[in-house]
C-alpha cells in the first residue's frame, strides 16, 4: 500500500504564492510518476502539473509560467510552487503517484486566494 501526504495549502492574496509539498510512504521503492490535480467547488478535479520518473514535467495551460513541479531529494516527493495565483487557482489540491499500474491519492490540502 502506498500513502501520500500533502501539505503546504492556505489562504493568500491574488498575486501570493504557495508551496505544496507531497510525500509518497509504503511499499513502493523506485521513483515514479507524479502529478497535482485540483477540484474547485462544483467543478470535476483537473490536472496541474506531472512530472514523469525521468523528470519530464508537463502542465495545465492555465498554470504555464506560474506554477512549477519539482522532486525533493527525497524519493517520490514532489513540490508545486505557485507563483501570481489567482482567485480562479482556489481549490483543493492533491497529489497523486502512479506506481505498478495503480494510481494513488493524497487526501488534498486546500489553497484559498483572494481577491
Amino acid at each position: 500500500q502506498v500513502q501520500l501526504v500533502e501539505s503546504g495549502g492556505g489562504l493568500v492574496q491574488a498575486g501570493g504564492s504557495l508551496r505544496l509539498s507531497c510525500a509518497a510512504s509504503g511499499n513502493i521503492f523506485t521513483i515514479n510518476p507524479m502529478g497535482w490535480y485540483r477540484q474547485a467547488p462544483g467543478k470535476q478535479r483537473e490536472l496541474v502539473a506531472i512530472i514523469t520518473s525521468i523528470g519530464s514535467t508537463n502542465y495545465a495551460d492555465s498554470v504555464k509560467g506560474r506554477f512549477t513541479i519539482v522532486r525533493g531529494t527525497a524519493k517520490n516527493t514532489v513540490y508545486l510552487q505557485m507563483n501570481s495565483l489567482k482567485p480562479e487557482d482556489t481549490a483543493v489540491y492533491y497529489c497523486n503517484l502512479v506506481a505498478r499500474d495503480m494510481t494513488y491519492w493524497g487526501k488534498g490540502t486546500l489553497v484559498t486566494v483572494s481577491s
